[in-house]
């Protein structure tokens, strides 16, 4: 059945044949095969819509979560009339009509296609969660971008592992684009650059591959550690950068650390990465971690999950953005597999070696000194049997704590505040949830030593 609106099914087939490709590439073969292979092209009267379908829910809700963006990019660039991508569930016994794409071969002397930058829908200036500890680096990223002469290049980003370098590169490629679509933008990783290399010297065919990189644009290099050592690769890395920026071309650079303490990495490299501008980003604190997972929640409308639960993954995972995301995703696909609600006792269930290594060694100890600084106390009398108000919410606050940033148990929390009861801990942490929602005081102290104690 021919597709309307002058896109036949063959057509449709070669972009599926396509985008198949560029996924695979993208994604690696390992992930390719377990969540993307099993997809299939289905037959549809709509030439503005395509269908995918996959054998279960939970591939069908992993893949929306994870591709539904970079599935719709590759379409669009495939085919410009594509409106939307429907990816759904087969069902059982049901035989959908199945696109194949038609043995295609490539005429002697045709021009190759202009290479596509592989580039993350999901990583664009516009989801990218800001604030002072990576400010500097997000202008820094979007003013690269912009159109005209760039007003510096290379610009060098660094910080630790997920804290969001590679969503910046990706980020500037999309502005990039935006503004010149026919342009050249090359991504790649610093290990990818050697490996290209390496197999181009041994194919005697190194014209192809400098050319290839010198030609571009955009520039996009990320991990640049990994080049650490690798002689020749630095040679051939250093004039292409030095080819680059003379064209008054731009460059972008990432790694893990600044240039200064990037060992084994050529002296004339660094200088050259040291004479742009260099922007780091530091680990993410607690508001920004929050926010983080309220914009990726938002990605997620059939799904709810509280606040505390929310607070809880904020709260006890400190250093990489992509280890919170991937937590919250943990705790989703979880509940879509059980069918159980999502709570806080469910979500420390399911990631409880993800928060165990996650963790500063916070103590009750700890935990009752501070508050009973904070609320003018002697921290003996949160073990004490005062009962007055002044001491009792100041008692109940320091239990949510210790429930919330300690692994012990409720009856070694309980013991621990005058040998109380586990029942009696129970009813403070559920009393401090309720006063955080209806009291401003409370939720302030709880943040505020919440900060303190992660600090």
């Amino acid at each position: 059945m021919a597709r309307t609106g002058g896109t036949d099914d063959s057509e449709t087939a070669r972009a599926w044949a396509r985008v198949r490709g560029n996924l695979r590439e993208s994604a690696g073969a390992r992930l390719f095969e377990q969540w993307l292979k099993p997809m299939e092209l289905l037959e549809t009267g709509e030439a503005d819509t395509i269908r995918l379908a996959l054998p279960s829910a939970f591939m069908t809700n992993w893949v929306r979560n994870h591709y539904a963006d970079r599935l719709l990019h590759e379409f669009r660039a495939a085919l410009p009339g594509v409106r939307s991508v429907a990816i759904e569930t087969r069902v059982a016994g049901a035989a959908p009509t199945v696109l194949t794409a038609p043995t295609q071969s490539v005429a002697a002397g045709a021009t190759p296609a202009v290479e596509r930058p592989q580039l993350d829908a999901r990583f664009t200036f516009a989801r990218f969660v800001v604030d002072a500890s990576n400010r500097v680096a997000f202008n820094a990223a979007r003013a690269l971008a912009e159109p005209g002469a760039p007003r510096f290049s290379p610009l060098f980003l660094h910080s630790g592992t997920g804290q969001g370098k590679t969503h910046l590169q990706h980020a500037i490629g999309h502005a990039f684009l935006a503004t010149n679509p026919g342009a050249s933008v090359l991504v790649m990783s610093a290990e990818r650059f050697m490996y290209e290399f390496v197999s181009a010297l041994r194919a005697r065919d190194t014209f192809a591959f400098k050319a290839r990189l010198r030609s571009a644009d955009l520039l996009l290099i990320d991990d640049l550690q990994f080049i650490a050592g690798k002689d020749s690769t630095q040679e051939e890395f250093f004039h292409t950068i030095n080819e680059v920026m003379a064209a008054g071309k731009r460059l972008v650079i990432s790694a893990d650390r600044c240039p200064q303490a990037l060992d084994g990495v050529e002296p004339r490299i660094l200088g050259r990465m040291a004479g742009g501008l260099v922007a780091d980003i530091k680990p993410p604190e607690l508001g920004l971690r929050r926010a983080v997972l309220e914009r990726k929640l938002a990605d997620l409308p059939d799904c709810r999950v509280p606040a505390d639960v929310l607070d809880l993954l904020a709260t006890r995972i400190h250093q990489s953005i992509r280890e919170l995301e991937g937590a919250l995703n943990r705790v989703v696909a979880y509940a879509t597999l059980t069918g159980e609600t999502i709570d806080l006792d469910f979500a420390t269930a399911t990631l409880g070696d993800v928060l165990r290594g996650a963790q500063r060694r916070v103590t009750i100890e700890e935990i009752q000194k501070l508050v009973s600084a904070h609320f003018e106390l002697k921290p003996v009398d949160l073990v004490s049997d005062r009962r007055a108000r002044a001491v009792a919410r100041p008692r109940q606050i320091a239990m949510y704590l210790s429930k919330r940033l300690t692994t012990r148990s409720l009856p070694e929390i309980g013991r621990k505040f005058g040998g109380r009861d586990h029942s009696t801990v129970i009813h403070a942490v559920r009393r401090v949830e309720q006063l955080r929602d209806s009291d401003a005081d409370v939720d302030g102290a709880v943040r505020v030593l919440m900060r303190q104690l992660e600090g």
